[in-house]
């Protein structure tokens, strides 16, 4: 079985059927371009294993991409004054988004809005947004998956309730998005503007004076 997330299956079997019919008619460049189809979407649903960081403390990317910004907002649910920093996933990353810490979901909402470019400022406010409330490791995180030019469905698979480890999937974005994950002020951010990260993998943050320790496994 191809590495690739479940939604990518029936765009793919569609893909392959209209290939196989064009293909029978004759019709050669329709053929070709169904089968350029099915392997952009085998492309943009891949769904790479990672190795995540088990050090104590440690704050994971929830998505791949380009850190567009790291600024400051106010954000009640951390705690008041926090660090955002917003990830732009172009339709070339991994869509896949992974929880930042190991925790429970204390909320989950989900807001319609636009579809503007992600990578504006204003795409946070705008655009139809689904955000999880994290609680664990002794603080608590917001992400937001926002949708972008391109998304057009923002798939998130779990709610209140549900506990999280590290790095483990818990939805994706269809297409260009943008992924913002919210930090209470106070943590040891690790990345700037402009760098490459992978959700999982790369460390957005320490959290200081954590001292418990978690079970070093590859994230499901």
């Amino acid at each position: 079985m191809l590495p690739i997330v479940p939604d990518a299956w029936p765009y793919v079997w569609k893909l392959l059927a209209l290939a196989a019919v064009t293909g029978f008619l004759g019709w050669e460049t329709l053929a070709w371009a169904s089968l350029g189809l099915t392997a952009f979407v085998v492309f943009f649903f891949r769904d790479p294993e990672r190795e995540v960081p088990m050090e104590p403390g440690l704050v994971v990317s929830p998505a791949d991409g380009t850190v567009l910004r790291v600024d400051s907002v106010e954000e009640p649910f951390v705690g008041g004054p926090a660090v955002r920093v917003s990830i732009f996933l172009s339709v070339f990353n991994v869509h896949v988004n992974r929880s930042p810490i190991t925790g429970t979901v204390l909320f989950q909402t989900y807001r319609q809005g636009k579809m503007l470019p992600a990578f504006r400022d204003h795409a946070s406010e705008l655009n139809e947004r689904n955000t999880l409330g994290i609680e664990g490791q002794g603080i608590r995180v917001v992400v937001h998956q926002i949708t972008g030019m391109l998304a057009r469905r923002i798939v998130c698979r779990v709610g209140p309730g549900d506990r999280l480890r590290r790095g483990q999937r818990f939805g994706l974005i269809k297409l260009g998005s943008c992924t913002e994950l919210i930090l209470p002020e106070g943590v040891e951010l690790r990345v700037q503007p402009g760098q490459m990260v992978a959700g999982g993998r790369t460390v957005i943050a320490r959290i200081p004076d954590v001292r418990t320790t978690e079970p070093r496994s590859p994230a499901p």
